[in-house]
């Protein structure tokens, strides 16, 4: 069998028109790491790193369409998530691993808001329809306000509220979990994983000091890294050690 048919990361999101995030973001980590990358797109946006001016979401039979394409060629060995747009969307995806991809691994990102401040997910079904996707999950990551959103409280940008975070949403959805500190302050920021044991280990990196079109989809590429190395076949604590320093080596060149 050809190698890319055997191997193949599939990241299901938005189109980000400026490359920052999205499918076109994925892509390019799911190459760097050396997976093959495919994609099912659930909506166009027209985006630059201050502002999403239009999204335009893909239909329903074209999306299913693309899934069902991938599905029936390529051994998708980790699907990774980003802007699934809607309720309709979400269901589709979780309905079709089921039935067409049921051992691929499944890293979800949620991603809920724009760093600028775009909704991206129908807010009134937001949690309800998060909750049946996360339960299938391998792994989710999300970032200090998209756990707050979950968790219905605030999560302060310090280790001992991330650790509580981080804890508090094990409990919650019985899903190991990345929570995300790319948004610190300070000079240092920390992820914090929870395993399905209850074991919370911190993930500490410096923070770098860049402009904001090169942090611009930091917490997607992440989550992108991480599916890929998963896809390998890494395990989960050294496939997240490798997806930061990764991220790190990125966010460094120019």
């Amino acid at each position: 069998m050809n190698p890319l048919r055997q191997n193949t990361a599939l990241s299901v999101g938005g189109s980000d028109s400026c490359g920052g995030a999205g499918i076109q973001a994925d892509l390019r980590v799911f190459s760097s790491v050396g997976v093959h990358g495919a994609s099912a797109i659930t909506a166009l946006t027209a985006q630059n790193p201050n502002a999403i001016l239009q999204i335009t979401p893909s239909p329903l039979i074209q999306f299913e369409g693309e899934l069902q394409a991938i599905a029936n060629y390529y051994d998708v060995t980790c699907i990774k998530t980003g802007m699934l747009f809607d309720d309709l969307h979400l269901q589709s995806l979780l309905n079709l691993k089921q039935h067409l991809m049921p051992n691929s691994q499944l890293v979800i990102d949620p991603v809920l808001v724009a760093s600028s401040g775009a909704l991206l997910f129908d807010a009134t079904s937001a949690r309800e329809a998060y909750t049946t996707l996360i339960s299938h999950a391998t792994i989710w990551t999300p970032n200090l306000q998209e756990a707050a959103f979950f968790l219905d409280a605030n999560v302060a940008d310090i280790e001992q509220d991330m650790f509580e975070a981080a804890a508090a949403l094990l409990l919650q959805f019985k899903v190991p979990v990345l929570l995300k500190g790319g948004h610190q302050s300070g000079d240092v920021c920390n992820d914090i994983f929870a395993d399905v044991q209850g074991n919370l280990i911190a993930f500490e990196h410096p923070k770098k000091q860049l402009q904001h079109d090169r942090t611009h989809g930091t917490g997607c590429r992440l989550a992108s890294a991480l599916a890929a190395y998963l896809s390998l076949g890494l395990p989960m604590q050294q496939a997240i050690e490798k997806a930061q320093s990764w991220l790190q080596s990125d966010l460094t060149q120019e």
